[in-house]
């Protein structure tokens, strides 16, 4: 489903409240704007305001445009965008004003996290539906967990806020561990809460299945393999999710919120009356990945694949089609996740020769609009799949391999080799855990390439930990020569609001 943005400024929220000189603004009474005392009376504004925090996933900071710039720093991507700032952004020459930091990152994630704690905080006092007051306090606990997997990845020391801010708060900047605690503990409480599914026209709001997956996620950041897999096994048995058939059907809009999908993020392509990601109740769902993440002309073409993860793809499929003898020459997901001069496809109407694109350049595909449009024009509607069934299945498999039970992962992998769109040949014999865990890799870096997922891979495979790694990602990634270690694992904290709050200090090395 598609959540409505709610227009009461009592959502917007804000992480710092402005203070010295200015604290006349805070003064300043709109008389137009509902407050917390008018708002928060009933079982409707309860909604509401849940509808409220999963919008905030949609603003430029989250799944709109930055988040996907933050995480793909990691060895699968590369810039050589004229926009110097973006290009240094993903070299890891990243100043404490970076644009992406400074202008959004920090605060959309704090507007979001901000209205979560108003729902935490104010719909226990609703008179209203028990059930359903259970499940929506859920669901925004389960977007607050979201917000903060992102940041204390990404930042690692971030102020941790669970309550409703008042003009005086000052926050508690924490430790990853304490932050990471947090996540655990609000998606403890909302599992039980959250059903296993929703009828069609609630779709897209978080399940059951979506708390479990993202808690199992925090384990396997933290290696606890145990704790992780058993979730993932409570997932698998629920019988609710599977892979589609059709590998393409996991990134265009014509099959969202599939029996694959564990969570998406909602997006829209209509066009409202003003600009794309804006946080009021008249702008577009829409989001602006594609024009950033593909090829030349019909986009900016600032973010490209590593040619090795083009040459990863070297597994042929057994069977063209059905009843066919003939066989693929190569992987089938290549073609559908990187546009490159050996792709036979038409991409926004014309061939790769046709376009005179660089053969020794490659782009990215995932998420275009490609098929349906001649160029890209910030409303793409396609929905970011956080988190897929196939993921669950290859992070099952990684659990199983480090608790040295190879012969159960090796099915796993399986399921998601042999798809019948992909259908390739399935894995045989036995392996050793080192061999396992080099082919799970892999199988990540082929299955999920583009979406996100690889940075927090090499973090928790301690790649970013050590020379010895940091030497492994430069085979790759030449990026990863200006990687500092113990710094440039982390973003810095944006400046801005260490000189407002000076009790929040910078992150080493900044």
């Amino acid at each position: 489903m598609k959540f409505p943005k709610i227009p009461a400024l009592l959502l917007a929220g804000s992480l710092l409240l402005t203070t010295g000189c200015e604290k006349d603004l805070l003064d300043k009474t709109n008389p137009n704007a509902p407050s917390t005392a008018q708002f928060w009376k009933t079982q409707d504004d309860a909604v509401k305001g849940v509808y409220a925090c999963y919008s905030g996933l949609q603003q430029f900071a989250c799944y709109y445009r930055s988040w996907h710039f933050m995480v793909h720093r990691s060895d699968e991507s590369y810039s050589q965008s004229p926009f110097v700032e973006l290009a240094n952004f993903t070299r890891f020459v990243t100043p404490d004003n970076n644009f992406f930091i400074s202008s959004f990152a920090w605060n959309d994630y704090y507007r979001t996290i901000f209205r979560t704690n108003q729902v935490v905080t104010h719909v226990p006092e609703i008179s209203m539906d028990g059930t359903l007051k259970k499940r929506l306090i859920a669901e925004a606990k389960f977007v607050r967990a979201l917000s903060y997997f992102d940041l204390v990845y990404l930042f690692g020391n971030v102020p941790l806020i669970v309550e409703e801010p008042i003009v005086t708060t000052r926050v508690k900047q924490a430790t990853p561990a304490e932050t990471e605690a947090q996540i655990i503990a609000d998606l403890q409480s909302a599992i039980p809460d959250l059903p296993l599914s929703y009828p069609d026209a609630e779709k897209g709001r978080a399940t059951k299945g979506s708390a479990q997956a993202l808690l199992a996620k925090v384990y396997m950041q933290q290696r606890k393999w145990a704790e992780a897999s058993a979730l993932f096994t409570s997932i698998i048995d629920s019988k609710q999710y599977s892979l589609v058939n059709n590998y393409l059907d996991n990134f265009t809009d014509a099959n969202e919120n599939n029996q694959e999908s564990v969570f998406e993020v909602q997006f829209t392509g209509a066009v409202l009356e003003v600009g794309q990601g804006q946080d009021n109740a008249s702008s577009s769902e829409s989001h602006d990945r594609p024009n950033f993440f593909g090829p030349p002309g019909p986009t900016f073409a600032d973010v490209q694949p590593r040619r090795w993860l083009l040459d990863e793809y070297k597994d042929s499929t057994v069977n063209f089609a059905p009843n066919s003898t003939k066989k693929h020459l190569i992987d089938p997901r290549r073609d559908i996740s990187i546009i490159h001069a050996g792709n036979p496809d038409k991409f926004y109407g014309k061939t790769f020769a046709q376009w005179n694109w660089n053969p020794n350049q490659q782009y990215w595909r995932k998420y275009l609009n490609d098929r349906t449009r001649t160029n890209e024009n910030f409303t793409s509607g396609i929905n970011h799949r956080v988190i897929r069934y196939a993921d669950v299945l290859l992070m099952q498999a990684e659990a199983l391999t480090e608790l040295n039970q190879m012969s159960a992962a090796v099915p796993l992998i399986n399921q998601v080799r042999q798809r019948p769109s992909v259908n390739l040949a399935p894995l045989t014999g036995t392996y050793t855990q080192n061999a396992l865990r080099l082919l799970i890799r892999s199988e990540r870096a082929k299955e999920l390439a583009g979406e996100g997922t690889r940075w927090f891979d090499i973090l928790r495979w301690g790649l970013m930990d050590n020379q010895a790694g940091i030497d492994e990602l430069k085979t790759r990634d030449s990026d990863f020569a200006n990687f500092r270690l113990g710094i440039s694992k982390l973003l810095p904290i944006p400046q801005r609001d260490i000189d407002i709050d000076p009790g929040i200090k910078q992150n080493p090395g900044y």
